[in-house]
């Protein structure tokens, strides 16, 4: 327990440990409370509560929302460090993720104005703004699908190749990867399904999805999220042991 403990402290004094934290609780409160209010014959007291956690999981959203106004210049860093990927060994994986960044990169300016014409801060229409920032972040996690699907590919033929070579010792690592890309999968799939139900009426399932269904899918990816971080953290701490 008080491990676990430790661990949360952590994650919380980094800023995307915190933001995947407030995001698991985002999500969390949206899918109780849509449990909650989704029957008309709950109770009131039940009612009430469900109400007041989906006005907690908005506000969570805006807080969400206002933080990433200065990601913009973390993201360029990240993007001008990549560059063309040159250190890539796979040129598909290489321009998966190049395209990666665009699209992210473009999501934060476009996620600014959208958030600024709905506080008023200028005098534009936030609706065309909100869709496209819809669109990009759709964009990235389809990109990151493909891309975890072509590492996938890349490990199997690697874990073969050991295999016919008789080196068992990398057995282990290359299976732990490949455990990695198929959680990103999954954490991508579900934000996916939640970036169409958001695009306008007629495309797809947009528009159909129950609020509880959308807390469910946020909470599996934020939680699938907060094991990746928190199993990067630890053989970080392992290799620096060792």
């Amino acid at each position: 327990m008080q491990q676990s403990l430790e661990s949360l402290v952590r994650m919380l004094e980094s800023y995307r440990g915190r933001d995947k934290v407030i995001r698991t609780a985002c999500y969390g409160s949206q899918l109780v409370g849509g449990v909650l209010t989704r029957n008309a014959g709950t109770d009131a007291s039940s009612q009430r509560l469900g109400r007041s956690l989906l006005l907690f999981s908005a506000q969570l959203s805006h807080c969400r929302t206002v933080l990433r106004l200065f990601d913009d210049l973390s993201m360029l860093a990240y993007s001008q460090s990549y560059g063309l990927g040159a250190s890539e060994e796979d040129a598909g994986v290489r321009w998966i993720s190049v395209l990666t960044n665009v699209a992210d990169q473009l999501y934060y300016p476009c996620e600014h104005i959208a958030w600024a014409a709905d506080a008023e801060l200028i005098k534009v229409k936030s609706d065309k703004w909100w869709l496209l920032s819809t669109v990009l972040w759709g964009t990235s996690l389809l990109l990151g699908i493909l891309r975890s699907l072509r590492v996938l590919l890349l490990l199997k033929k690697k874990l073969k190749k050991y295999e016919r070579d008789g080196e068992d010792s990398r057995h282990s690592q290359l299976r732990r990867q490949m455990r990695g890309e198929l959680l990103s999968i999954l954490s991508s799939m579900a934000d996916l399904s939640n970036a169409i139900h958001w695009m306008p009426p007629g495309f797809l399932w947009a528009g159909r999805f129950p609020t509880w269904l959308v807390g469910l899918l946020g909470t599996t990816s934020s939680l699938i999220g907060l094991v990746q971080m928190n199993t990067s953290d630890s053989e970080q701490s392992d290799s620096t042991e060792s």
